[in-house]
Parts: C-alpha cells; structure tokens; sequence
C-alpha cells in the first residue's frame, strides 16, 4: 500500500487526517466518464454521478479514520485511488478497537442506503424529482453503487474489510497472532475465487483488484508469521506497554541509532551498551507504538534525549 502514497495529490487536511488523490485516478475518471452509462442527457451528469462515487469512497474511509482516532489509535492520511480507497489508520492493538475501527467504514454505507431510500420513499409519495429525471437517475445509480461497496467490501476476504472484520472477531477467541493467520489464508481463497470469476467475465477490474488483494495478503501472512513468533518469546515479566498492555520480548531486539548494536533496553534500562547513548523512549514490538521508557515502568526514572527503534 506504500506504494499508493507516491505521485499522489494532497487535497486538503481535516480532522488532522490528510486526503490524497493518486494521479491515476483522473486517467480513470475521464475513461468512465466519456464511456459512462447512456442513462443520463450529457456528459456533464457523468461527471457528477463519478464524482458523487469519489465523495462516497472518502466518507467511508473517513469513516474508518475517524472511528481509529476515536478508539485512541493514530489516522494521519487516506489515499483514494481508482480501485478505491485506502485509510491508514493504526488503532490500538485490542480486537474490539480494531473491529471498531474497520466495520465503521462500512457502517459509513449503510446510513448512505438509508438517506437515498428515505429519498427514494418521499420521492414516490411526492414526486418532487419527476421534473428532473437525470437528478432522479443520479440518485438511483447511487444507491446501487453504495449497495455493491457495502457487499463487496464486507465479504470476508482479507485485506477487504469483510475480512478485516472477521479477524478482529476471530481475535476475541484465538488470539491476535492466529486470527490473522486464518483470516489470511480465508483471503488467498478469495482471490482465487476472483481469479476464475475475472477470467469467466473477462474483467479487467476484478483482476487487478485480486492482484491487489493477492499482493496485501502476501504482505498479511508476513506479519503473522512474525506475530506467531513473537508470541512464543519469552516475556519479561514486570513490564507493560502503555499502550497495548503487553509485556516486551526477552532479548536483543533493539538497535542502538548511533552505533548499530542490538541490546535490550529493559536489561540495560534504557541505554546502548556498547556506546553509553540513552534512548528514553522505545518502540513497543508488538503495537509500534512509541512510549516513554519510564511509563513502562514508572518508579525507574529514566533518562535522555534520544530515541531507538
């Protein structure tokens, strides 16, 4: 996903959340517009049924930054591209902090279903859209849009939030290391999925969205394989994040930034032992969250103006 951040546009900051728009996204959207749906009477209702989609895929991952911020985690930036969008957005390792901030995405959907049909129902006994039938497709057009983002987006293939879903319920039971594991191995069964129904409709688009999805899932099994070990590491008892609560590996996981020795600043209380240098605070292995030192454990009193990974 890194890789959507470059050539992309900023369009503006709120909520401390960055927008940006990767270039490939106009190419795109002058395709779709001049090859667009004959339902409308111009060009131009093309242009706002493409740009009404654009406003839907922000406010839904909008809707999952705002719901991480709101749980305590970190939402710096989304990046909407042709495919979608992606939010970056790292809550608090817990499975309920998690399973918040993914399903409020979708949750972003259904209230959209339930505004254009409320609309749709005063339409019908009011018929105040019938002297502008364009606006009166818009809408309809919208509400199929919103329902194939809400059903696509919620089956349960891992990275799509279906399967992002499923892993933070999974957690509850089996542990986060695992969940992610099972919900991965769900996802590259799903691409394969895709794979035969890209190749039986001939669609260019489900094919690059299963590479997509094959690429995140690749990426996905990495991390739970790393997440499985660490899980089976030692603890060193008497520590605790601050922010996820979990007790940090027993060894040389650290790297000094000035001389490059791998230590463990829990044994050395905070400094490198080979060159002195004090590190006051340290990255917590399992939610990379950044912490004083000394909030790990309080009453040691650490020091310096540094900082390790």
């Amino acid at each position: 996903m890194a890789t959507l951040r470059q050539g992309s546009i900023h369009l503006f900051r709120f909520a401390g959340i960055d927008l940006f728009l990767h270039w490939s996204w106009f190419l795109v959207a002058a395709y779709e517009i001049q090859g667009g749906t004959k339902s409308y009477s111009s060009l131009a209702w093309n242009a706002v049924e493409y740009l009404a989609l654009f406003v839907v895929v922000m406010m839904h991952e909008y809707g999952h930054a705002l719901a991480c911020k709101q749980v305590g985690g970190t939402a710096n930036h989304i990046v909407l591209w042709p495919l979608g969008g992606v939010a970056y957005v790292n809550p608090p390792q817990r499975p309920g902090a998690t399973l918040w901030s993914i399903a409020a995405g979708p949750l972003v959907n259904v209230a959209f279903l339930v505004g254009l049909s409320l609309l749709g129902v005063l339409n019908r006994s009011m018929g105040f859209l019938a002297a502008v039938p364009n606006l009166h497709t818009l809408l309809r057009s919208l509400w199929y849009i919103n329902l194939v983002l809400l059903v696509f987006n919620l089956l349960p293939i891992y990275p799509l939030d279906g399967g992002q879903i499923l892993r933070s319920l999974l957690w509850f039971v089996i542990g986060r290391a695992r969940s992610l594991m099972v919900a991965v191995v769900i996802g590259f069964m799903g691409v394969a999925g895709l794979i035969i129904f890209a190749l039986w409709r001939q669609s260019l688009w489900v094919g690059v969205i299963a590479v997509f999805i094959l690429a995140n899932c690749w990426g996905g099994l990495k991390q739970a394989q790393v997440l499985v070990r660490m899980a089976k590491l030692p603890r060193r008892e008497g520590f605790a994040c601050p922010s996820c609560k979990t007790a940090p590996p027993v060894g040389t996981f650290w790297k000094c930034s000035r001389c490059g020795t791998p230590f463990d600043t829990f044994l050395s209380r905070g400094h490198c032992p080979n060159c002195g240098t004090d590190f006051p605070t340290t990255m917590c292995l399992d939610c990379r969250v950044m912490s004083p030192i000394a909030e790990w454990v309080p009453q040691l009193g650490f020091s310096s103006p540094t900082m390790n990974q």
